[in-house]
């Protein structure tokens, strides 16, 4: 069975790739999730990613939950289970086996020097994240308006970022937004 008649492998290929290729952490792959699952396999529109993004986020647990609830999306509970144990275990046995290399190397300079490397390109990840979240959730006015608040409003304070999260959420239920 191939990826294109089998909608599980084509998870399991798609998010056991992207894991080795997300620095910084799942949220550092949101651009690439966006751009296969809504414009090349049409599993999702853009408001339905913004909305699995949103609801990932404000759930409790680790970030990789936007991979379960896109396989879930895709292929119901064995798509979800798919897709995160795709999206985690790659990355786990590298970490595993990095870390096992790493043990040898007391002393050099090398590892540290890596590690300071991929800290910008982490930084730049995210930011890449954001920009296709706000892309494919703010289709009015108000809407990109209120994002350049929030993120203002958050970087230049010290507001809890849940009072910013709930004066959005109020102005969306009121139709504003």
């Amino acid at each position: 069975m191939t990826s294109e008649t089998n909608p599980i492998w084509a998870l399991v290929w798609t998010f056991g790739l992207m894991s080795l290729f997300a620095v910084g952490g799942a949220n550092a792959a949101i651009p690439e999730m966006h751009r296969i699952a809504v414009d090349v396999r049409h599993w999702l529109t853009d408001k339905q990613f913004a909305d699995v993004f949103a609801i990932s986020q404000l759930s409790p647990g680790p970030n990789v939950l936007i991979v379960t609830l896109i396989g879930y999306e895709v292929a119901g509970f064995y798509g979800a289970f798919a897709a995160t144990v795709a999206m985690c275990l790659p990355t786990a046995l590298l970490a595993y086996g990095v870390s096992r290399l790493l043990r040898g190397t007391k002393g050099a300079r090398w590892p540290a020097l890596i590690q300071v490397s991929l800290v910008p390109l982490s930084i730049g990840l995210m930011g890449a994240s954001a920009l296709v979240v706000a892309q494919a959730s703010d289709r009015t006015w108000p809407a990109v308006l209120l994002t350049l608040a929030a993120a203002v409003l958050a970087f230049a304070t010290r507001l809890n970022p849940l009072w910013i999260l709930l004066a959005g959420g109020v102005l969306g239920f009121a139709g504003i937004v």
